[in-house]
């Protein structure tokens, strides 16, 4: 009998220290294979901490991650290749066409040159952005700009994408449309995606789990409805989150990771 494939997302007892602070404390966490799964808390939880480590930019300092089995610190060549990954920080080259930036990433990513096309223009396709195809990006809103991020991320039919702050200084319409180019990529290539947000309404719309952190611990996992009925029959997310996350935050680094967020929403913006 053939063995479980293994979660998309494993985390045993991790640990992220910086120097005396712990930005994640011994945090355990599987994810299956499919699932959109949201990861909420307050500036300085430790979400993009967690993000960094899955992603293979930042070494644990103790415990382990697992991306499809494969241990982020031992694996990390073959973790790159399952993962795509859109940060906060702009990714996208504003003097460049948007094709143009897909083509540079088709490059990155070694795909095969009779391939590089049609992947284009399929991502295209999928982030609805046929049109602005041999536009300079810099003539982009700020939900085109994202989706062609994204596009760029999933060239390579990622298994496992992680979304850092997806519609971060987006106004409400530029959010709807990355909502629904992130359902249809759910959709069509049936991949896990990992997302960390600060808007409870994004998190209920996407996600099938979320899971909460607060001082770097998890405090709460579940689908965003389960996690609503613990509270009562009209509890809201907002609600649930506020009841795990009471506690004074202690944040380290808050000014640059402040700077970035707001640098990226004067962009988009």
């Amino acid at each position: 009998m053939p063995m479980p494939a293994p979660p998309a997302i494993a985390l045993e007892q991790l640990v992220r220290r910086f120097g005396p602070v712990t930005a994640v404390d011994h945090v355990s966490l599987a994810i299956g294979r499919g699932v959109v799964c949201g990861l909420l808390g307050r500036n300085g939880a430790g979400k993009t901490t967690i993000v960094k480590i899955l992603t293979t930019l930042l070494p644990p300092t103790s415990g382990s991650a697992r991306v499809c089995g494969c241990d982020v610190l031992r694996s990390a060549t073959e973790v790159r290749r399952l993962i795509g990954y859109v940060p906060q920080a702009l990714s996208a080259d504003a003097e460049l066409t948007g094709y143009e930036n897909l083509l540079v990433m088709a490059k990155l990513y070694d795909l095969p040159r009779g391939v590089r096309a049609q992947r284009i223009e399929e991502a295209l396709a999928l982030m609805g952005l046929e049109h602005a195809a041999h536009r300079l990006v810099h003539t982009y809103s700020g939900g085109m700009i994202r989706s062609l991020e994204i596009a760029q991320s999933t060239l390579h039919r990622p298994t496992v994408l992680f979304l850092d702050e997806p519609t971060v200084g987006l106004d409400p319409l530029a959010r709807q449309t990355v909502w629904q180019h992130i359902a249809r990529l759910k959709e069509s290539q049936s991949c896990t995606i990992l997302l960390t947000t600060h808007y409870m309404d994004e998190a209920e719309h996407l996600c099938d789990e979320v899971a909460i952190l607060d001082q770097g611990r998890l405090v709460a996992s579940g689908s965003p409805q389960a996690l609503e009925r613990s509270l009562g029959p009209s509890a809201t997310l907002d609600e649930v989150f506020t009841h795990f996350t009471q506690g004074e935050a202690e944040v380290a680094g808050a000014y640059d990771e402040t700077s970035r967020t707001r640098h990226v929403a004067d962009r988009l913006g």
